[in-house]
């Protein structure tokens, strides 16, 4: 794709098509910005980069060549290439000018954060040219390196170990300073620790599994980071007006750099920002109040289930009536009421374990058959029933009333705590029936409280230790909340219900279109591999390390 400003003139400016190493064709798209007004120029370079966008878009593999002497069009194409999304890391950029490098200080961010290099000839007695390449998350003004010379005699000769396009992501030369979100959680501690170098002599840091992750990322990519908090200390949500709250607002509005949370995947949010490869996938569940330890009057049952239950009173009807049919076909006696009560009878003495009176005639052959498979039956039946009784009967009954959000609605009492504006409550709020519009009718009615994850531990130990609240949210985060109050208390004072639901991907973010996400996702994607390198070595050495402190 070859973009140049209409004015230009230069003998030999298609040689760079072979120097971009783009042979299956070129599209040629001209702008003339003499002599036009601002407004007409911005319209032919929005019309411009939409259609180069499409062509991008339906090319598998596109490099930009962008050729002008004037500053106020290169730093137009530069701002309308990042506004309609032209440049993307797969996408090549390569700048041909004969502008010096002072001149060129408004595509510093263009050509630092994308897949690009500058092309700067030299007028004179032998015409001759430098590749140029802005390292990323470098302040405006930073020196920039030369990568390549050019001479129509020579052609293209590489004067540093860099190649062409060198993928500046995968690892920073340089160690960049990266600002990043961040959010208290069960598993992101936040601490205090002192730090000389820091305002106030101390540093706000975080510790646990996301923070292990964070250090390694940035030992592999070789950046280093602070973390700042969002304002409302959420992690984002899209309101009425369009703006966004919280760590996805922060990067949305390129306040930071990257947010190291786990962010539930949806398609709003990614209208906005990038997901990294995901981290893990997990459910919402519901965390409860056990309750106290006691004797259930109804333990007898317990041993077999309803259905079992209703089988054995089923059978010891039916077999009665089996023998009584048999003894009319097989003996030629009458059916007789008292005949098949005393049969009944007889079969309930077997299943209690009783002594059997026959009385008057001995019973005939296929009348014992019968008994004595149903003695084998109950046999095995009572054996059962009574170990499972002095097991159950060993421990006492814990009562856990709800185990799915049906539980909670048709609790006249019950509320339900949920985090506030997260992904899974704007999607309650939109629907239209089924159980989750329920949900909705209980905001309605005042039985439901939002809250931030921050607040969580505080109403687990008042609101949901009573007994009349519960407490929604992943699976992780119900987890860990339980471990932390066992590990405080030593009692298992609450428990997960057994329903899942709203099953959810977890992945951290970045900027939209940042070459950042995907080199960090490559990263986090091969982690288990090192992670198995590494504990083959640990065995050797006996030592651990971050890594395997985030694993564990």
């Amino acid at each position: 794709m070859y973009c140049a400003s209409k004015n230009i003139d230069f003998s030999f400016s298609f040689q760079v098509v072979g120097l971009a190493r783009v042979p299956w064709g070129v599209v040629v798209f001209q702008v003339a910005e003499d002599g036009q007004e601002a407004n007409v120029t911005q319209a032919q370079f929005s019309r411009v980069v939409s259609q180069a966008r499409r062509l991008r878009q339906l090319s598998w593999c596109v490099t930009v060549v962008v050729v002008s002497d004037d500053p106020a069009f290169l730093a137009a194409f530069a701002h309308w290439s990042l506004k309609g999304r032209l440049l993307v890391w797969s996408t090549r950029l390569l700048v041909l000018t004969r502008l010096p490098l002072q001149q060129l200080q408004k595509l510093h961010r263009t050509v630092s954060m994308m897949n690009a290099m500058l092309l700067i000839i030299k007028d004179g007695k032998h015409i001759k040219g430098s590749v140029y390449v802005y390292l990323p998350y470098v302040p405006p003004g930073s020196k920039a390196i030369l990568v390549a010379s050019w001479t129509p005699q020579r052609g293209l000769t590489l004067v540093t170990s860099l190649q062409l396009f060198p993928d500046k992501f995968s690892k920073f030369l340089h160690r960049p300073h990266l600002v990043a979100a961040t959010e208290v959680a069960p598993n992101n501690k936040m601490v205090i620790v002192d730090d000389a170098e820091a305002p106030g002599g101390q540093r706000t840091t975080f510790v646990g599994p996301i923070a292990n992750l964070v250090d390694y990322l940035s030992t592999a990519v070789n950046f280093s980071y602070q973390y700042v908090l969002s304002p409302d200390r959420l992690w984002g949500f899209k309101r009425d007006d369009g703006s966004w709250t919280g760590m996805i607002g922060m990067v949305k509005r390129e306040e930071v750099d990257v947010a190291f949370a786990p962010f539930g995947v949806t398609s709003t949010r990614a209208e906005v920002i990038d997901f990294t490869h995901p981290m893990l996938i997990q459910y919402w569940t519901m965390l409860g109040a056990r309750g106290r330890p006691e004797v259930d009057p109804w333990g007898f049952l317990l041993p077999l289930t309803p259905l079992v239950w209703v089988a054995i009173l089923t059978t010891l009807l039916l077999m009665p009536a089996v023998v009584e049919i048999l003894s009319t076909c097989l003996s030629f006696k009458d059916a007789d009421y008292e005949n098949w009560l005393s049969t009944t009878f007889a079969f309930l003495q077997v299943l209690l374990q009783q002594n059997i009176l026959v009385a008057g005639n001995r019973w005939w052959l296929w009348e014992q058959l019968v008994f004595g498979v149903w003695m084998m039956m109950t046999l095995v039946l009572t054996r059962s029933y009574a170990g499972n009784l002095m097991s159950l009967l060993a421990v006492k009954h814990i009562h856990e009333p709800f185990q799915t959000i049906k539980d909670v609605l048709d609790h006249p009492s019950a509320a339900m705590i949920w985090q506030t504006d997260s992904a899974h409550v704007n999607y309650f709020r939109s629907v239209e029936s089924g159980i989750f519009r329920e949900v909705t009718n209980a905001e309605s009615a005042g039985r439901i409280k939002y809250q931030k994850l921050s607040q969580f531990p505080q109403s687990v130990n008042t609101l949901v230790r009573r007994g009349d609240h519960v407490l929604i949210d992943l699976e992780i985060v119900i987890t860990m909340i339980i471990g932390e109050d066992f590990t405080y208390t030593g009692r298992c004072d609450f428990y997960s219900s057994r329903e899942r639901f709203l099953p959810m991907i977890l992945s951290m973010i970045g900027q939209k279109n940042s070459p950042l996400v995907p080199a960090l996702s490559k990263r986090y994607h091969i982690m288990p591999v090192i992670r198995n390198l590494y504990v083959h070595r640990s065995e050797r050495v006996k030592r651990k390390s971050g890594l395997e402190l985030f694993w564990e």
